[in-house]
């Protein structure tokens, strides 16, 4: 009996659609008062970085995705740009290795910001209830993701229809009480624009609103489930980052000309702070608190599309590895009637449930961007260039305009963003010092490197083949 196979059944409008609600998630709801309160009236200023640095990023996923259609993204990818027999299995292993950890602190970070969120309807007053929520939303994502693709397809289009209404009805909210003026450029104009955009507090707010545009090259794990993907991928990455950009700025457009960030950051100081549940406080404050609460349960509809969109591209990445003869076998398994990499989605699943119930939503966000940023993104913008040198362009479906200089803005931003992620104090047993997270993703890779040499010679692979 032949073995079960990833099916093409995703086309234009679902591949666009999972891309979006895998952006928009909580990331917008719960980054728009952190960036207010580290860019003050520029607050505007670091979501339009946030979306030029997706724009540009997105022209390497959409070479790359329309050339490579394949389950796994990345790791395809970094296997191919690096040589399919040494370096380049080093970078795939150590892609799908951070995988492990950080896809569950994707969902996690979801699963926290829904907690919190949901606290605006239901005071939650014990250390253990937020968590008791947040776990219970991944065990439901893991429960309505085992099915189908194309059952998944149709359901994501649902969701994505509800992450469209919110947005709709809260940017209409802000464009018919506006009561406060919101700048796009500085107080000192164009000439003020490099001294910040280089500044310490644009590195910090752009770390939140990069976290807020991730999720563009979502469709790029699910290539093997698209319908015509030299033409789907790049115009579906193109799509979601132009209307999910559009959406970003005019929320917080929205929001900043009724709550001004002068009051956001005051709410900050004090003990009560209520920016935490800035969309409900918003709401509340124009329609009422019947209108806050439906708001409120919009913003968690959102949050758990997201996650669902999340789970379902993650949990195909150790299944390509595991295909390709470079992971464990039992991440290979489909299951034998829905099709789908079951094995990948219960673990990654478990490991997000358990993370769930042991971080705080800001340490997440950082831990995310540090462990993606070297091997995912700056490895793969290199990697592009190493195919373009070694297999030419003549045979690419799509390709790049103005090719380099899209790659070099790729990897000096990406390197600004990762050196500019603050460190965190801790405290384990009575012991406190600052976990920097640059050092905790460089040990991980440290700790992966470790594992490929183990695996490889087990296997008799380079460095480590058997004499024939």
């Amino acid at each position: 009996m032949s073995q079960p196979t990833l099916q093409r059944r995703l086309g234009l409008v679902q591949a666009t659609a999972l891309n979006m609600i895998d952006m928009v998630g909580i990331g917008p709801f719960v980054t728009l008062p952190l960036v207010m309160g580290f860019m003050g009236p520029n607050f505007l200023l670091a979501w339009l970085v946030g979306a030029a640095l997706a724009a540009v990023d997105g022209l390497i996923w959409s070479e790359l995705g329309a050339a490579y259609p394949e389950a796994g993204g990345s790791y395809r990818f970094l296997k191919l740009a690096y040589g399919e027999q040494k370096w380049g299995r080093y970078m795939s292993f150590l892609y799908v290795w951070q995988t492990l950890i950080q896809s569950p602190l994707v969902l996690a970070s979801g699963a926290i910001g829904f907690a919190q969120y949901f606290g605006y309807l239901v005071p939650m007053t014990e250390w253990w209830q937020p968590k008791l929520v947040a776990g219970t939303v991944v065990l439901l994502l893991i429960a309505l993701l085992y099915r189908r693709i194309e059952d998944i397809g149709k359901l994501g289009v649902a969701l994505w229809v509800g992450v469209l209404s919110l947005m709709a009805w809260l940017i209409f909210g802000g464009l018919t009480h506006a009561n406060h003026p919101v700048a796009i450029l500085p107080a000192g104009g164009v000439g003020a624009l490099p001294g910040l955009l280089i500044s310490a507090a644009m590195g910090q707010a752009a770390v939140k609103t990069i976290y807020s545009y991730l999720g563009y090259y979502n469709v790029c794990h699910l290539g093997a489930e698209i319908k015509g993907p030299e033409k789907v991928i790049p115009r579906s990455i193109f799509l979601s980052i132009l209307g999910i950009a559009a959406l970003y700025l005019l929320l917080n457009w929205s929001v900043g000309t009724v709550i001004g960030w002068e009051e956001v950051r005051g709410w900050q100081a004090g003990t009560s702070d209520k920016s935490q549940f800035i969309i409900s406080v918003f709401m509340e404050r124009l329609y009422g608190p019947a209108a806050a609460n439906l708001a409120t349960g919009m913003v968690l509809l959102v949050a758990f599309a997201s996650l669902f969109a999340v789970l379902l591209g993650y949990s195909r990445i150790p299944y390509a590895a595991a295909a390709d003869g470079e992971f464990l076998p039992v991440f290979a398994k489909l299951h034998p009637t829905k099709h789908f990499p079951y094995v990948s989605l219960l673990l990654l699943g478990g490991v997000g449930f358990v993370f769930s119930l042991l971080f705080r939503l800001g340490e997440v966000i950082s831990a995310i961007l540090a462990m993606r940023i070297l091997v995912q993104f700056v490895g793969q913008a290199v990697g592009l260039v190493l195919l373009r040198r070694r297999r030419g362009t003549g045979a690419l479906p799509f390709k790049m305009p103005l090719y380099p200089l899209p790659v070099v803005l790729a990897i000096v931003v990406w390197l600004f963003v990762f050196a500019g992620i603050a460190p965190v104090a801790v405290s384990v047993g009575g012991v406190a010092f600052k976990l920097y997270f640059q050092v905790a993703a460089v040990g991980m890779m440290a700790l992966g490197t470790g594992a490929f040499l183990l695996w490889s010679k087990q296997q008799g692979k380079w460095p480590y083949e058997r004499p024939q």
